[in-house]
Formats: structure tokens, C-alpha cells, sequence
């Protein structure tokens, strides 16, 4: 490495563990490393989470970014902090006010520890019910929902002193694969991204300090690369038609839409050519060493130097904006009951759905284990949901391993002959197609909202499936009537 600019400048990588060790720190060095996204194996407690921040601001130095994707919902890291609403129910919710208040308080929670740089708001616009990675992460289906909610977020954040992130440009709502999987291309005309995927983030971008981009192709725009990877996106349009002089990151090149496809540092390198000013080069050590190290070899020779320099300058001045300080005064505990309220204000209905009353015989169907799906948690499992509804009802569990397994004739048919009303609790991140038109009274849907589309049953959704979110639907039951009439959900 022969360049006076170290690789390690223009890129974000992860570290291996809860702490930073020797030979990572001397990784980070080596490279000149500024920039780090941590993720659930790297989180144990505020405590802890706070050392680590500290000994990363040591070795990254005082122009460091350290990063979480803390969206609230499904996409949060720390478990140890009160659960923000999901985007979607924030969007059911359509209260901006609401909004900013709940995106501060996650910027207060990452704040507190010494993260500055939070990877949301979303501003996909999800039509796609379909759509397998963002879903109830959308503030909702409509455009200029979506823009409204996607400011508050920026202002909250702003509010509390952490950088924000808008992603992912141009949109990855209306797909039907996920980029961490699947290269997807995309065939609308220009007119048609400009009345929906463009329309948020180029509302928002006066007010936007950093643009996260998607690893999809859009026929429109550049028919030959996804947007990461491509000049006519980031440079063409967003610096020069749209003349956005913030900082662009790429989402993680280790997804298979561009690992697959591309390859780590051949991409790496198409990236800063195409206009990324971040190029984020996560994965194992030798990976990140192969990226870091065609990174090196492209500053030597390759990139032009101008567009370097304002690339680093970008990336100082958002570190300098927004310091990854620690505020030893601030107690994420104080927002909890903030955040409560979102989950309520948020939990919609669909189709009419009637509360058993309290004391009912209910039989509880219910997916026993719902298993971690790509970038979003675990959601929660039927023992969890059957104890929450015993504290109404007399319950009856049916746990299954696989919906296609579920003999739902007999199920109803026993209910019926013992007097019990059927729930149905969803509780994954994707829709199954075997629930297609199954028919319990009631259908809980506690984490993808679309599932009240495939079943055949009025429904309660609270867009998530955190201890908020339940807390809501079981004042809900208790009382369906009481207060405000609830949001009705109104997919695309």
C-alpha cells in the first residue's frame, strides 16, 4: 500500500466480538479503519456496549463512525432497551409528531452507549405484500406517507445529536427477492420510480445526512448494475440531477445480490467508481483483507484523486457533525412508556375482528418456534404467545413445527366440539403459503402484517411481535371498544 490514503478511509467493517481485541484493533490500524457497524454478536449490555464503543473511538480516532442498524420493530441489536414500534405501525399510527419522538428515543438509546451513526429510516415504499426483507420496516404503501414519517425520523434523530441513514435507494419495496440472497432487477419506467420508490428520497435529501444504497438493478436507471455498483445512480442522478452532497454508503457487499455476482473487492472498487463514499466490507477477517486490499491498489492507481478527497471529506465532516460520544446521563428507561404508547397507537385492525370474551375457551394455533430470518430477529414463540393470552382466556396451545403439517379440518372440528373459539397466531417474518384460507375466528398477526391476507379470518395486526406490541393487543382484547377507533390496515 503505496498511497498516503489508507483504504481503511472509505471503508466499514464488523468486528468479531463483544469486545476489541488486540489483533483487531491492530487490524483497524493497519487499514486505517474509521468506520464500524456492530451487530447482535457484538452486544451484551449498555455497560459493556459502551466500553467497546470507547475502545473503538481510541483506535478509529476522533473521526470515528460507529454504526447499528436500530430501526425498532424486528430490526434492533440491544435487547436490554425498551423495544421502539416497528416503522409500519408508526405509519398506521400517522402521527409525525409521534414519530420524531419515537426515532429521538432511539437516537437517545444509541446515544447513551457512544453509536452516532443509526442505519434508518426506511423509506421503501412496501407494495409488494409479498415483499420478503422489508415489510413491516416501511412506514407503509403510500409515497407521501412515507416521506412524511421518513422526515420526522430525520428531524428526531437530528434532535439528539446521531447521524441518521435513509435506505434503501432508489427502493426496495416492490420486490419480491431479498438482496441478501438474490440479485433483483426492477422494470418500471422512470416516470413510475419517480412517482413512488424516488419520490421520499428525493423529498427528503435536503434534510438527509447519509444515503444507504440497494444492491438492485433498475432497468430504468441503469440496466447493466444495481444501484451500488453503478455510476448512472449514485453520480448520474443522485450528485448530479439531484445535486445530494451527503455521504452515500453501500449496504453490506456481502450480500449474494453482489458477492455472488461480482465478487468483495472487484465490487468494492466498482463502487467508489460509480460515486459510494463507503464502501461497507463486512464478513470474516480474510474477506475484509481481500476487499481493503483491491481498495488499496485502486487508490494507488485507478481513482480519481478529486473524488477521493471529497469522499473523506464527507465522511469527516458527518464523524465531526455528530461525535460518538457517550452521554452518561441519559437513561433509556425514561422513554419506555413513549415507546408503549407507539405500540398502542399503532395496532390496526382488519376486517371486523371481534374479541372472545374475557374467560372464552379459546384453542391457540400457533408456529412453535419462529426462527431468525435474515437481517430481522426472532419472533416469538407459542409458548410465549399461549401464556400472554391465559391471562384472558382459558387456552388450549396447538404448537406446530410446519404449516403444511397443520390438519386444519380436525383442529377446527375438535375446537368446535369443545366449544372453543380458534386463534390463529402468525408470528414470522414471511408469509406461509399453507395458511392460505384457513379459517380461525380470529387471526393475530404479530409480526408480517400481510398475513392477514392470506388467511381467511378478520384480524388484529400490531406490526411486530415485541413485548409492546403484545402488551397493546392484550389491552385490545380486554377492551376492543374502549377509546379512539383503531387504525384500520390498508396494504397497496
Amino acid at each position: 500500500m503505496t498511497s498516503p490514503l489508507l483504504p481503511g478511509a472509505l471503508a466499514m467493517v464488523d468486528i468479531p466480538g463483544p469486545t476489541l481485541d488486540a489483533d483487531t484493533a491492530a487490524h483497524l490500524r493497519r487499514y486505517g479503519v474509521k468506520a464500524v457497524c456492530l451487530f447482535g454478536k457484538n452486544v451484551e449490555s449498555a455497560e459493556q456496549l459502551r466500553t467497546l464503543c470507547a475502545d473503538l473511538r481510541e483506535v478509529l480516532g476522533e473521526d470515528a463512525l460507529i454504526a447499528l442498524d436500530h430501526e425498532g420493530g424486528a430490526i434492533v441489536r440491544p435487547t436490554f432497551w425498551p423495544y421502539a414500534p416497528s416503522a409500519m405501525a408508526l405509519g398506521a399510527a400517522d402521527d409525525v409528531v409521534l414519530t420524531r419522538d419515537v426515532h429521538a428515543a432511539l437516537a437517545r438509546q444509541l446515544r447513551s452507549v457512544g453509536i452516532n451513526w443509526n442505519f434508518t429510516p426506511v423509506l421503501d415504499v412496501n407494495v409488494d405484500p409479498s415483499n420478503p426483507v422489508i415489510s413491516d420496516r416501511s412506514f407503509g404503501a403510500d409515497a407521501a406517507l412515507v416521506a412524511r414519517h421518513g422526515r420526522a425520523s430525520l428531524d428526531g434523530h437530528a434532535q439528539e445529536g446521531v447521524a441518521a441513514c435513509v435506505k434503501h435507494f432508489p427502493g426496495h419495496g416492490d420486490t419480491h427477492l431479498d438482496s441478501h440472497y438474490a440479485l433483483q432487477r426492477v422494470t418500471k419506467s422512470r416516470a413510475e420510480l419517480d412517482a413512488l420508490e424516488l419520490a421520499p428520497f428525493r423529498e427528503l435529501l435536503p434534510h438527509t445526512p447519509a444515503v444507504m444504497t440497494a444492491h438492485i438493478v433498475f432497468d430504468a436507471l441503469d440496466p447493466e448494475r444495481p444501484a451500488t455498483l453503478s455510476r448512472p445512480v449514485l453520480t448520474g442522478l443522485l450528485r448530479g440531477e439531484w445535486g445530494y452532497e451527503g455521504v452515500i454508503v453501500t449496504d453490506s457487499m456481502g450480500m449474494k445480490a453482489i458477492d455472488d455476482n461480482y465478487g468483495r473487492g472487484e465490487a468494492a472498487v466498482m463502487a467508489l467508481r460509480a460515486g459510494a463514499d463507503l464502501v461497507m466490507a463486512l464478513g470474516r477477517r480474510e474477506v475484509q483483507v481481500a476487499t481493503l486490499e483491491a481498495m488499496a491498489s485502486a487508490l494507488d492507481g485507478g481513482l480519481e484523486p478529486a473524488a477521493v478527497q471529497a469522499s473523506v471529506d464527507r465522511l469527516r465532516a458527518l464523524a465531526r457533525r455528530t461525535p460518538a460520544h457517550t452521554d452518561p446521563e441519559l437513561n433509556p428507561e425514561d422513554d419506555r412508556a413513549l415507546l408503549a404508547r407507539g405500540w398502542e397507537r399503532g395496532l390496526s385492525v382488519y376486517g371486523g375482528p371481534v374479541a372472545p370474551p374475557a374467560g372464552s375457551r379459546v384453542l391457540l394455533v400457533c408456529e412453535r418456534y419462529a426462527y431468525r430470518e435474515n437481517v430481522s430477529e426472532r419472533g416469538v414463540d407459542a409458548d410465549t404467545v399461549a401464556a400472554d393470552l391465559g391471562t384472558l382466556y382459558d387456552v388450549e396451545l396447538h404448537a406446530y413445527d410446519t404449516a403444511a403439517d397443520l390438519d386444519w379440518p380436525a383442529l377446527r372440528g375438535a375446537a368446535d366440539a369443545a366449544g372453543r373459539a380458534v386463534i390463529l397466531a402468525t408470528t414470522g417474518r414471511h408469509r406461509h403459503p399453507a395458511l392460505s384460507g384457513l379459517t380461525p375466528d380470529l387471526h393475530l398477526a404479530l409480526y408480517n402484517p400481510y398475513a392477514a391476507l392470506l388467511v381467511d379470518a378478520p384480524a388484529v395486526v400490531t406490526f411486530g411481535f415485541r413485548p409492546g406490541a403484545r402488551a397493546a393487543l392484550l389491552e385490545w382484547l380486554r377492551s376492543p371498544d374502549a377509546g379512539a377507533p383503531r387504525p384500520v390496515f390498508a396494504p397497496a
